[in-house]
This record gives structure tokens, C-alpha cells and sequence, in this order.
């Protein structure tokens, strides 16, 4: 077994321990084993064999994490050590002498502070070999405490979680830790203090029901167990056999929970970029280098030529346009992407995530609708369903709460129509996003870089400033679909096209859109570093423009121009020139 009662070597005491330490090889708990000391202390405490990680004590993580293993402990309170007088089989008191005579701490919560990538950070532990990481007294006094020193600190705050719930020995005292932790949550909240939630292998109970799902950023170790019953208890309840992976880091991932599910080795790595962005870290322009797939140009493009309008339709879906994650890789650096509605799903058709657009801290949302048949399958051509909206608003508050701007890249065919949808609330999830656009108090960017389909795209659309590509479509439906309909016949789909008026200029003479950013000759599909190039500048510009506005007054100016919008159109005289 490695090192700890659950994680480690069984070590019934301190001599135990040395001994088996000094022999140098250990037995792998999971896999049966034999495995060489350094080589499972160098591989970050997990078995080079089976990839099981286990638990590490807080002087570990504290290693781990911090820059050149230089932090510093806190002093944390005390409190009175059994205040009911519990026996069980043992003395609570008994038991608590044991846990710190093994582990050498004095409770489940220790914590540092030090710098992550140059950023002073405060990180608390809950050491899960401290009698399973349970919640008491103790334990709650200490996060409220350190809490409020990284409020006082003005810096980050990192909690690192294992636990298997609350502390039996006291009872009601330990249950209310979930209440007074969750108070001091809310006070980092309200002081724009970063709050990012670690979880570990094994997160469990009143931990998992109160401070460690109230992050703004949730990573799961990877090879973590994480939920709020125990496996066997539910399945106790249910009478039924769970899945294999049910309560997984992966598990949880899929099902909207956690942002990402990240190896312990990349921990370090992963929170410097997380921290620079949210604290707003200069930055230089990221100097755009991308390369255009090739396609064939001579191929003709079906429907060509009919009408301008549905020239426009056929470039805005061209197979080989750049899509959201195009336009991120070539554009946004550090970029980490954020994954989950914390509610139900991850939904892999609505991208999102931060980084740095141009040198500029920002949140970045978008439609992706794939390219390759397995991909497009993957993302639904773009088409979210309510897990999708309800991320892209999770995206607003948390861009709202470090005062980042918002940049929204559009493109999609519209809203995904299905029964699951439906089910969960799709008109809805659409309406509070765009509720959300228009009431968040810092910047907001919306492009429309491709097909601007209905609610789906207005959802994301609602900017203080909106702006268009030169070869992007918005419209309240397909013309395809309205020729059907009015027609009655698809066959006049570049008719219906023209008399839609969907294209960028037709936008902005009706003063839907702000401006129309130009694409190269061709279209953007034959040259994305040019395309990027102008896109990314335009954005940069619009987020400058507004940065002289203040915060508070965004909302209602915001407001006035979509009250304004379509009140004055009269007669369509289409007189807007692209955008140098």
C-alpha cells in the first residue's frame, strides 16, 4: 500500500512507517505491485504502474503547486476538540490523538500562502488522511479563517479538496459547517476574489454540497471520485448496478459538473494560466500565425450565382470557413477552455472559455460546429441545446465578476430543436441568455462570424457592440426553410434569400449590427490569417472604445440601443460601405 491510511503505506504508527519507508519499495494498494519509492515520489505520488493517484498531505500539494516549493503556513485557529463527549467503540478524543500522531497534522485543514506563476495565491487543503478529511469545527473555523485572509490579502484563493463528508463525532456541529463555509464563499464572491476549487480523489458529502461546488472554476484530478452519496448507498436505494465510470472526474466532466479533469502533473501549469487572465496579467499581442486548409477552389459551389443574398448564404456555410475553435487557437493565447452548465451537461456545441484576445484578459464564447463528419456529429453543426446557453450565461457572471469583457464569436444555424431540448428547457435557457447579454455590467463583443440562425444566435448576440464578417449571414430562419413556406417551393430559396435582406450590409443599413469587418477576396474560407487578423484588431478596438465607458452604465446604454433597434425602419435603402 502507498503512503497513507487510504492512500499510502498502513502505518499503525509512527516506527511502522519509517520502517517500511527505509526498505524503500512499496505495494501499490490498487494494483498489487511492488513499486520503487522514488520513482512513485517523482511520478507526484502516483503509482508509475497502474496511474492510480492517491493522496498527497498538504506539504506535497504545497510543492506541487507553488513556485520553487517556497510557501508559507498560516496561523489557523483552535477550537475545543470534542465539545459532546462522543465515544463510540473509541473515545473521539482517542481517535483525534491517532490522526495527528499519523499524519503529524494537527486537523484536516492546513494552509499557505505563496506565488503561482509570480501570482501571490492562498491555497487551503483538506488532507484526506486526517480522518477522511471530515468536516468539523476545526476544519470549517479554519477555511472561514483562510477565507478571510485571502480577502484581506486581495489575492487568489485555491481549495484543494478530499474528504469523505462530515465528521460523525459532532454531529449537528459538523453539519453546520456547510452553512458557515458556504457565508465565507459568498464573501470572496463579493469581493472579486478569485475562488478555484480543486477536487481530489475522494470529495464526498457536506464538502461536496456546499464550499467545494461554489467555485468559479472547478478542476477535477484526474482519477478523482466525487459526489454526494456514496456508490453502494446509492445503489442500495435504487436497486440497480451504476455505471463503472458514475462519480468519476470524467463522469462528472460529461455531466456539466467540473470545468476540466486535468493530470496532476499539469495542475501547476494549468492554474498560471487560469490565474493570469482572472487577475488580469499584462500581456503582448499574440502575433497570429495560422495556416489555411486547403480546399479546392475550382470546385463550383452549387447555387452560385443566382442572387447576391444567396452567394452570401453559400460562403457564410463554406465547408472550409473557420470556425469558434479555429478563430481561439489562432487568435487567443493561454487559452483555457471552461466546460459545463453545472447543472446537467457539458455541451461540446457551445465553446467557452478565457484567455488573452490580443493582450486583453477576456471571457470568449461561441458556437462550434465542427468540420469533419465526426465532429460536426460531436459539436451539432453548432446548434446548442440548453446546457449550452446555460454555460454561456455561467460565462457572463463569471466575465461580470473580474470585470473581463465578454467577446461572443456567432455562428450557427440556429437553436438544436429536439425532444431532449424541449425537456429541458430550451426556450427558456435562450431567453435568460439573452437577459443575461443585456443586463451584465462590463464589456460585451458579439460576432457574427458565419450563419447568425435565430434565437440560437441572438442568444450570444446581444453586445453593447455587434459586429458582422463581410460574408456572415443573420436571419430569423433559412431561406431554404422560407421558401418552402411561402413559396411553397424550395427551388425559390435564393429569391426568399434576397427579399430577407440577411446579409452583413442589409444589417447594417437596417442598424442592426455596428459594423462589418472585411473578409478577404473569396471569403474568409481562402485566407484565415488574414481573416483572424482583422478580426482580432476590430475586436480589440471595440473592447478599447468601451473600456472608457464605465461598468455600471453599460447595462442601460445596452438597453437603449436594442429598445431603439427597428423602431425607425421605414423604407430599406441599403448605402452601408465595409469597413476598412
Amino acid at each position: 500500500m502507498l503512503f497513507g491510511k487510504k492512500s499510502g503505506i498502513k502505518n499503525r504508527n509512527r516506527d511502522r512507517y519509517d520502517r517500511v519507508r527505509r526498505l524503500m519499495w512499496i505495494k501499490c494498494e490498487s494494483c498489487g505491485r511492488l513499486v520503487y519509492y522514488k520513482d512513485y515520489k517523482d511520478n507526484h505520488y502516483i503509482c508509475p504502474r497502474c496511474n492510480r493517484a492517491f493522496i498527497m498531505t498538504p506539504k506535497q500539494r504545497f510543492d506541487l503547486l507553488f513556485d520553487n516549493n517556497t510557501w508559507e503556513r498560516i496561523t489557523l485557529p483552535t477550537v475545543t476538540d470534542d465539545p459532546l463527549n462522543f465515544v463510540d467503540r473509541v473515545a473521539y478524543k482517542d481517535r483525534l490523538a491517532d490522526a495527528r500522531n499519523d499524519t503529524g497534522y494537527s486537523d484536516a485543514i492546513t494552509t499557505a500562502d505563496g506565488t503561482i506563476g509570480g501570482i501571490a495565491t492562498t491555497v487551503c487543503v483538506l488532507n484526506g488522511d486526517f480522518m477522511m478529511g471530515s468536516m468539523g469545527r476545526a476544519a470549517g473555523d479554519c477555511i472561514v479563517a483562510s477565507m478571510e485572509h485571502a480577502i484581506e490579502k486581495r489575492q487568489p484563493f485555491i481549495m484543494v479538496t478530499s474528504s469523505g463528508g462530515a465528521r460523525m463525532q459532532e454531529n449537528i456541529l459538523s453539519l453546520m459547517q456547510m452553512a458557515r463555509t458556504t457565508v465565507a464563499v459568498n464573501k470572496l464572491h463579493a469581493n472579486g476574489i478569485p475562488y478555484i476549487v480543486l477536487l481530489t480523489d475522494p470529495t464526498f458529502g457536506g464538502v461536496t454540497a456546499s464550499f467545494a461546488m461554489l467555485g468559479d472554476i472547478h478542476i477535477a484530478e484526474a482519477g478523482a471520485r466525487i459526489g454526494f452519496a456514496g456508490r453502494r448507498v446509492i445503489e442500495q436505494n435504487i436497486r440497480e448496478k451504476l455505471p463503472s465510470n458514475f462519480q468519476t472526474a470524467d463522469y462528472l466532466y460529461e455531466h456539466g459538473m467540473v470545468d476540466m479533469v486535468v493530470p496532476r502533473a499539469e495542475l501547476k501549469g494549468k492554474l498560471e494560466k487560469i490565474l493570469a487572465v482572472l487577475t488580469k496579467q499584462p500581456r503582448e499581442p499574440k502575433t497570429i500565425s495560422v495556416t489555411t486548409p486547403e480546399f479546392d477552389a475550382s470546385k463550383k459551389i452549387r447555387g452560385m450565382g443566382e442572387t447576391e443574398a444567396y452567394d452570401k448564404v453559400l460562403l457564410a456555410r463554406h465547408e472550409n470557413r473557420p470556425h469558434f475553435l479555429d478563430y481561439v487557437n489562432g487568435i487567443v493565447e493561454d487559452w483555457t477552455y471552461l466546460a459545463g452548465d453545472r447543472t446537467f451537461a457539458e455541451d461540446p456545441a457551445m465553446g467557452s472559455g478565457i484567455g488573452f484576445w490580443r493582450g486583453i484578459p477576456a471571457v470568449i464564447i461561441g458556437q462550434e460546429q465542427g468540420r469533419t463528419i465526426e465532429t460536426r456529429q460531436k459539436h451539432r453543426f453548432g446548434m446548442a441545446n440548453p446546457d449550452g446557453y446555460r454555460k454561456a450565461q455561467r460565462m457572463m457572471r463569471l466575465a461580470e465578476k473580474f470585470g473581463l469583457p465578454i467577446i461572443s464569436l456567432f455562428d450557427t444555424a440556429g437553436a438544436f430543436a429536439g425532444r431532449e431540448g424541449e425537456e429541458r428547457g430550451q426556450s427558456q435557457a435562450v431567453a435568460e441568455s439573452i437577459s443575461v447579454g443585456l443586463s451584465v455590467k462590463t464589456p460585451y463583443i458579439a460576432v457574427n462570424v458565419g450563419q447568425g440562425g435565430s434565437g440560437g444566435a441572438i442568444a450570444i448576440g446581444t453586445g453593447d457592440r455587434v459586429l458582422m464578417l463581410e460574408n456572415a449571414i443573420y436571419s430569423v430562419i433559412a431561406p431554404e426553410s422560407c421558401a418552402s413556406i411561402l413559396w411553397k417551393d424550395n427551388k425559390f430559396k435564393a429569391t426568399a434569400a434576397q427579399a430577407m435582406k440577411l446579409t452583413a450590409r442589409d444589417m447594417a443599413s437596417l442598424n442592426v449590427i455596428d459594423k462589418i469587418i472585411e473578409e478577404p477576396a473569396g471569403g474568409a474560407h481562402t485566407d484565415w490569417q488574414t481573416t483572424m487578423q482583422l478580426l482580432s484588431v476590430a475586436v480589440a478596438d471595440q473592447i478599447q472604445e468601451l473600456a472608457e465607458i464605465p461598468r455600471e452604465e453599460l447595462p442601460a446604454r445596452r438597453a437603449d440601443k436594442f429598445i431603439a433597434m427597428t423602431r425607425d425602419v421605414e423604407i430599406y435603402q441599403p448605402e452601408h460601405k465595409t469597413e476598412q
